[in-house]
């Protein structure tokens, strides 16, 4: 069996809760960015932990995301995401357009902004209006965020019967491509009470939930490989009382 079927089997064993049954909610769209520092001898990665008063994860260490607003959908952007990402983001089950696919990318980007300070983006032609407070930041630093600078490589469901549900899409990019890191976003009383660069090793070690321990696993993996476009994109969801990993090719 391969590593990455083992880590479906390890959601599984680590998901005990996803078996409950409960009132059926449809998931919500939501993207996640994983930050690459690749400067030193090691690369690493950034996490954040939430807050302890969070009804969500209290307390772990996760990767900077939440769900697609509405406004993602009308905010300027540069860059395109790459085909081999857009085709794979297209696949899989509901249909979705290329339109959507953009906005998950762009709220990853807003998402690691509110969160952390960093902007990933280019310099903006010209000065623009921000459709919401979480663009703002871009529009105050005349800076367009930068499809371009993102990489999609994993997808993920949570199970049926539980409180919150989300399709997650999860996607990769390099500091280098960050133009701005803002201090002082993370703090007692913002949703990341603390931001760690973080190896691989030290990621698996520390106090994450179970998704993110696997996508940790994930990014390793296709580290190590050169992170090849012929490796297909994973897909996580549930059925019949486990975990299975799927591929968009």
């Amino acid at each position: 069996m391969s590593e990455f079927s083992e880590l479906a089997k390890y959601l599984t064993r680590s998901e005990p809760k996803a078996k409950t049954k409960g009132p059926y909610r449809r998931p919500r769209d939501a993207a996640t960015l994983i930050l690459l520092d690749r400067s030193g001898a090691e690369p690493k990665l950034l996490l954040g932990k939430r807050h302890e008063g969070h009804v969500f994860m209290p307390g772990m260490f996760v990767f900077p995301g939440g769900r697609l607003d509405p406004e993602d959908r009308r905010m300027k952007y540069t860059g395109a995401l790459d085909p081999v990402s857009e085709r794979r983001l297209l696949a899989g089950s509901p249909k979705t357009s290329k339109a959507r696919i953009n906005a998950l990318a762009l709220a990853a980007i807003r998402e690691t902004c509110e969160e952390t300070g960093i902007l990933v983006g280019s310099e903006a032609s010209e000065p623009f209006a921000a459709p919401s407070s979480g663009w703002q930041p871009f529009a105050d630093a005349k800076l367009t965020p930068n499809l371009g600078a993102l990489t999609f490589f994993a997808r993920a469901i949570t199970p049926t019967g539980r409180p919150r549900r989300f399709d997650t899409r999860f996607f990769v990019a390099d500091r280098r491509d960050a133009k701005i890191e803002r201090g002082g976003v993370a703090g007692p009383d913002s949703e990341f009470v603390e931001l760690k660069w973080l190896t691989c090793a030290e990621a698996r070690s520390t106090n994450t939930p179970a998704i993110t321990k696997v996508i940790v696993e994930e990014v390793e993996m296709r580290l190590k490989a050169g992170f090849p476009e012929s490796v297909p994109a994973s897909f996580f969801y549930f059925r019949n009382g486990q975990f299975h990993r799927g591929e968009l090719a």
